[in-house]
C-alpha cells in the first residue's frame, strides 16, 4: 500500500512537471548571442505567438525509397549542365547531385521529349521537331548516370505521330545510355494537352500534335501501337499535365503489362494568369498557402493508392513552382527565398501521401532553375538559386530508409514534419512561413541524446540571393558544388521531452536528436 502511495505521489509529480513544461519553456530561447533570436524576441515580447507541436514515437508510413528525389531536365538543356564533352562533365554540376546524398533517378524530357528525335533513314525532320540528338549527347547521358549511379527516365516523342521516328528513338535511347542505367522510357509528354497547346507554329498559325477530341483511349491505342516494336523495358506514363486522366489508368495498365511507373506533372501556380484574384496566380502568398503544398499533394492521393493497388510506382516527375505555359515562369516568385520554403514543405507532403519518387524540373533561363551555370578560362562556376536549399534541407531532413513520424500540432503558420532514421536518430523539420516570429513548444518523446538546431534563413522572403544553410552558402557563385563557411549548429535544452523553438520570420529549422 504504501509503494502505491509512494508511486502515486511520483506520478503526480512527474505530471506536473510534464504541464509546466511548456510555462519553462516559454522562458527556455535560443542564445542571446543568436541576432535571429534577439530580433524574433523583440518582435514578439509576449510570446502570444506560441505553436505547440508533439511528436508520436511510432512511425507512420513506409521507410523512404531510394531515389524518391531527382531532378527533370529538358533534352536540349542536358548539355549545358554537364559540358559537350562526355569524358570531362561539369563538376560543380555534379557535385551539387551528390550533395543530395541519395542514388538519384534523373527524368529528361519535358516539353523537349516531342520536339526531339533520332534521326530516321529516309525520313525528313518533322516540322515540329528542333532538336536533334547525337552519339556525343548519348554518351554525356551515359556518363552522368554511371558516375552518379543514377537512374535515368527517358522521354520518346509521341507528338510526331510516326511510328518509325518513336521505335527508332526508343531503340538508340536504350543503345546510347545502357538499359542497365534506365528506370524506363516515357512516352511522350502531357499527352492530355496535345489538343490545347500548340506543337509547333507555322507561318504564325498553330499546329496542334492531336485534334481536341483526344482522349485516355486515343493514347492508350497509341502506346499499344508503339509497345510491340520498343525494347524490353519498362514503360512510365501517362506524365499528364492534368488529373484527369489519371482515373482512367486501369485500361492504360491492362494494355501495357511492361507499365511500371505512372507518372504526372504537378506546379501549384500558373506563370502567365493575369487574374490576381485566383488562387493560382503567380504570387509569394499563394505559393506559400497551404493549397500550394497539402493540397497539391492531397489531390494525389487517389491516383497514388491507385497505382499502388495494381503493384506500380506513383512518380511526380515533373514539379516546381510555376507552370510555364508559354512563359519562363515569373521573376520575383519562383526565384526568391520563397521557392525554397515551398520546395521543403511540398516534398514533404508528397512522401506523406505516398508518391515514390519527385523530379524537380529544371532548365537554363527559368526563374525556378535550381543552378545557373557558366563555364570560363578557370573551369566551370554555379550561381545557386534559393530553391536549390530547400531541396537540400529536405534530403538531410528525410534520408532514405527514414519513415514519417506522426506530428499533432494546433493550427498556426509553423508547419512541423517529424523522421525516423534508419540511424535512430528523430529530425523535425520546421518551417515558419509567416512575416512574424513565432515560438513553437515541441514535445519528442523523452531521449537523452542532445538536440542540435540547423537553420535555414535569407535575408528576405522575397530574397533572390544570401541563403544560408547551418550557417553555410554556396555565395555568388561556387566552383565546387560544396557549401563554403563554418558549419554551425545550435544546441537545444529540453525539459522532459519538450522544446522551445523561436522561430524568425519566414524561415526553416531542422532538429536533429
Amino acid at each position: 500500500m504504501r509503494w502505491r502511495v509512494a508511486q502515486t505521489t511520483i506520478l503526480t509529480a512527474l505530471t506536473l512537471l510534464a504541464v509546466g513544461a511548456g510555462i519553462w519553456h516559454a522562458a527556455v530561447t535560443k542564445s542571446d548571442s543568436d541576432p535571429a533570436s534577439a530580433a524574433a524576441r523583440a518582435d514578439d515580447p509576449s510570446g502570444s505567438a506560441a505553436v505547440y507541436a508533439t511528436v508520436d514515437p511510432a512511425p507512420a508510413g513506409a521507410p523512404l525509397a531510394a531515389g524518391f528525389l531527382g531532378l527533370s531536365l529538358e533534352y536540349s538543356a542536358l548539355e549545358a549542365y554537364t559540358g559537350a564533352d562526355p569524358a570531362a562533365l561539369d563538376p560543380v554540376f555534379i557535385q551539387l547531385l551528390r550533395n543530395l546524398g541519395q542514388p538519384l533517378v534523373l527524368r529528361i524530357g519535358g516539353n523537349t521529349t516531342d520536339t526531339t528525335w533520332w534521326p530516321v533513314h529516309g525520313m525528313a525532320r518533322p516540322a515540329g521537331v528542333s532538336y536533334t540528338l547525337s552519339g556525343d549527347w548519348m554518351a554525356s547521358a551515359r556518363a552522368l548516370a554511371t558516375g552518379l549511379g543514377a537512374k535515368l527516365i527517358l522521354g520518346v516523342n509521341l507528338a510526331a505521330g510516326r511510328q518509325r521516328l518513336t521505335d527508332a528513338e526508343a531503340a538508340a535511347l536504350v543503345r546510347g545510355v545502357g538499359a542497365g542505367n534506365l528506370a524506363a522510357l516515357e512516352l511522350g509528354n502531357e499527352p492530355d494537352v496535345y489538343g490545347v497547346f500548340p506543337w509547333y507554329r507555322k507561318r504564325g498559325q498553330p499546329v496542334f500534335a492531336r485534334s481536341g477530341g483526344y482522349d485516355l483511349n486515343a493514347f492508350i491505342r497509341e502506346v499499344r501501337r508503339s509497345a510491340v516494336l520498343l525494347p524490353r523495358v519498362p514503360l512510365a506514363g501517362p506524365a499528364t499535365a492534368e488529373l484527369t486522366w489519371l482515373a482512367g489508368v486501369p485500361a492504360l495498365i491492362a494494355a501495357e503489362p511492361d507499365l511500371r511507373m505512372v507518372s504526372a506533372h504537378r506546379y501549384p501556380i500558373q506563370g502567365c494568369l493575369t487574374d490576381r484574384s485566383s488562387s493560382s496566380y503567380p504570387s509569394i502568398a499563394n505559393l506559400l498557402s497551404s493549397r500550394s503544398s497539402a493540397g497539391l499533394a492531397h489531390a494525389l492521393a487517389p491516383y497514388v493508392a491507385l497505382a499502388h493497388g495494381h503493384g506500380l510506382q506513383f512518380r511526380v516527375d515533373e514539379l516546381n513552382s510555376a507552370a510555364l505555359a508559354g512563359c519562363l515562369s515569373r521573376s520575383g516568385v519562383s526565384n526568391t527565398f520563397a521557392s525554397a520554403l515551398w520546395m521543403l514543405d511540398a516534398l514533404f507532403n508528397l512522401a506523406d501521401v505516398g508518391v515514390d519518387g519527385v523530379n524537380i524540373h529544371t532548365l537554363p533561363g527559368a526563374a525556378y532553375e535550381l543552378f545557373t551555370f557558366q563555364r570560363g578560362p578557370a573551369g566551370w562556376q554555379a550561381f545557386v538559386h534559393p530553391d536549390y536549399y530547400g531541396l537540400l534541407m529536405f534530403a538531410q531532413a528525410f534520408p532514405p530508409g527514414a519513415r514519417l513520424l506522426p506530428v499533432h500540432q494546433g493550427a498556426g503558420p509553423v508547419r512541423a514534419w517529424a523522421t525516423r532514421g534508419a540511424d535512430g536518430r528523430t529530425r523535425v523539420t520546421l518551417i515558419n512561413e509567416d512575416s512574424q516570429p513565432r515560438r513553437l513548444e515541441l514535445q519528442l518523446p523523452f531521449g537523452g541524446r542532445q538536440a542540435d538546431l540547423e537553420w535555414l534563413t535569407a535575408p528576405g522572403i522575397a530574397a533572390t540571393a544570401g541563403a544560408t544553410l547551418g550557417g553555410q552558402t554556396f555565395g555568388a557563385e561556387t566552383d565546387t558544388g560544396r557549401l563554403a563557411g563554418t558549419p554551425a549548429t545550435q544546441p537545444v535544452a529540453q525539459l522532459l521531452g519538450w522544446y522551445s523553438i523561436q522561430l524568425p520570420p519566414y524561415s526553416a529549422a531542422l532538429l536533429t536528436r
